[in-house]
């Protein structure tokens, strides 16, 4: 029988060369690009009556809305957007791809590490179950200086997930106000940045931004891994290079 070192010379490295390389088709599901719409002469307004969150208006698709139902794919939408549509502004989800609104505000306090608090708020649990999935060994985290706490008095980034319930407002609150300065807050997800699909159920908030001020949207529903650590990269300056938007 083969011994478990000869299965691994003959695998080889497993872990991903994200950022020093791009993303792999193999590390990015098939809905893990924000949609955009073809062009071939549909009208403006095509897949705006089959979208079920409103992200498609004529013309434009917020990203932080989409829920990556693929129903517009009948309307001559394509999952062709930025793989890194990480965005520091909510309004640069909303365009016809992922819109670039520049240079980010500096973080540079932060450091080239980061201890990241992750906040369930209310989810579905996908999103929670993408961002951990940081933690094994295909992604491996700790090499790139990023690493999970269970305290946000030990954190540096919030990193919030789920749409955000009644009872976990206050919650939210202070484990902001516990984050020592500086600081950042991070929004995971379309329920996240925006309600997603749960938008305007009773007992619930909108978004996160709504609670607390937030640094950088990462929209997907969920989002991949490889975008969340993008999106982590970008607020320390780390991105990958010749990646689009801040």
């Amino acid at each position: 029988m083969t011994s478990w070192i000869e299965q691994a010379v003959h695998r080889g490295i497993l872990t991903s060369a994200y950022p020093r390389r791009p993303a792999t088709e193999d590390e990015l599901p098939v809905t893990g690009r924000p949609p955009v719409a073809a062009r071939d002469g549909r009208p403006a307004d095509a897949g705006v009556d089959r979208c079920p969150v409103g992200a498609i208006a004529p013309g434009t698709v917020d990203q932080g809305r989409c829920i990556r139902c693929a129903r517009c794919l009948a309307d001559g939408f394509r999952f062709a957007g930025p793989v890194e549509a990480a965005r520091t502004r909510r309004d640069a989800l909303v365009g016809p791809t992922v819109a670039d609104p520049g240079s980010p505000p500096a973080l540079a306090p932060l450091g080239r590490s980061l201890h990241v608090f992750l906040v369930d708020v209310g989810s579905c649990r996908a999103c929670n179950l993408e961002v951990l999935g940081l933690a094994a060994p295909q992604y491996d985290l700790q090499r790139l200086g990023l690493f999970f706490t269970n305290s946000p008095r030990h954190a540096d980034v919030l990193l919030v997930v789920g749409v955000p319930t009644e009872e976990m407002v206050e919650p939210l609150r202070r484990a902001y106000e516990a984050l020592p300065a500086p600081k950042a807050v991070v929004a995971v997800g379309a329920c996240a940045i925006s309600g997603g699909v749960f938008r305007g159920t009773a007992g619930l908030r909108g978004a996160v931004e709504e609670i607390v001020p937030v640094d950088l949207f990462v929209p997907g529903c969920p989002p991949a891994p490889i975008q969340v650590l993008d999106g982590l990269l970008r607020l320390i300056g780390r991105n990958r290079p010749g990646a689009s938007g801040p």
